[in-house]
């Protein structure tokens, strides 16, 4: 169930009983935590093949890109990627005892405060929107009008990871959970064209394995021994426990929560996809970046760019039978 606040009438395809000249382009960029950085270069490559959207809607990290890139701020955003490391990426993190998630959440939103400003979404020259999940429903929440930045962080705020955001008396969480990739928003737009980006990382993920092998016997996972006494480390160490795991053969408790987030949004997508399809659907093949390695932004983004160059000739195609080449 879709809930629009804040709502603003769709443009028609039919003005004044004449068509446009140019069909409506609208952009869908979809989540996937760090990986998402694929988003950066997709749309550079967009932009270089003279692609103009009219819209951009989009979903968790796809939310955060495509807002930076509706206000106009894609270079501060590219600029702020590719200065992460390991290090200040740790330090953007706050623990949080609020309940609802461990990271609060509020040294990010300052990072983006301080680059966006005080900027609201319908003031934008780009129209944006993304989506959010409210807690409870399961309600889709479309967020198209108020504070930008509040809006980036409720779309982004993983479960058990962010702290969830409240708007228009709701709580908030990522919106990737009920959608995605939006293709179904940026219709609802208005988009007659749409070009979505999804994030994957090349696995087949899904395939059915009807029986395990038993023919050799498993070798035994040793009893890992006490760890080290940690000093120095914030809140006792509970941090680098959340992001590593103690014995090396397993995940650790990060990687468990959202590898299970991602195998569902996996299945989500297939399905909303499949039932709303965009015109074009460029897949950013990530390889083996790990959710969490936001530092990888130089590599993230060249992927991006190679992602659309792969899908280019399939875009201009459609642009120039829709009567919108470039």
């Amino acid at each position: 169930m879709s809930l629009s606040f804040f709502a603003k009438t769709p443009s028609e395809p039919i003005v004044n009983g004449a068509k446009r000249a140019r069909p409506k382009i609208g952009i869908a960029l979809g989540g996937g935590v760090a990986r998402g950085w694929a988003h950066i270069g997709a749309l550079r490559e967009l932009i270089a093949l003279g692609v103009t959207p009219d819209m951009v809607a989009g979903a968790s990290i796809g939310a955060v890109v495509g807002g930076c890139f509706a206000a106009g701020r894609l270079d501060t955003l590219e600029t702020f990627a590719r200065s992460l490391t390991k290090r200040t990426v740790f330090n953007l993190l706050d623990i949080s005892f609020n309940g609802g998630g461990l990271i609060g959440g509020g040294r990010l939103r300052a990072k983006l405060n301080a680059a966006m400003g005080p900027l609201r979404i319908e003031e934008l020259p780009i129209p944006f929107v993304c989506v959010a999940t409210e807690i409870g429903t399961g309600h889709e929440i479309w967020l198209k009008r108020g504070a930008l930045v509040e809006a980036m962080c409720a779309s982004y705020a993983l479960p058990g990871v962010f702290e969830p955001v409240r708007m228009g008396g709701r709580w908030l969480f990522d919106g990737a959970i009920v959608n995605p990739v939006p293709v179904s928003v940026a219709r609802a737009f208005g988009a007659e064209i749409v070009i979505a980006l999804g994030i994957g990382d090349g696995s087949g993920r899904g395939t059915a394995i009807q029986d395990l092998d038993h023919t050799e016997e498993e070798a035994a996972i040793p009893t890992p021994a006490a760890p080290p006494a940690r000093r120095g480390t914030r809140i006792g160490g509970l941090l680098p426990r959340f992001w590593t795991s103690e014995v090396s053969e397993a995940p650790s408790l990060a990687a468990v929560m959202v590898n299970t987030f991602n195998i569902t949004q996996d299945r989500i997508m297939r399905s909303r996809l499949a039932g709303d399809p965009p015109d074009v659907l460029v897949s950013l093949k990530v390889g083996k970046v790990g959710l969490f390695e936001f530092h990888r932004a130089d590599e993230l983004i060249a992927m991006g760019r190679a992602a659309v160059r792969r899908s280019s000739d399939e875009i201009l195609e459609l642009l120039k039978s829709a009567g919108a080449a470039v």
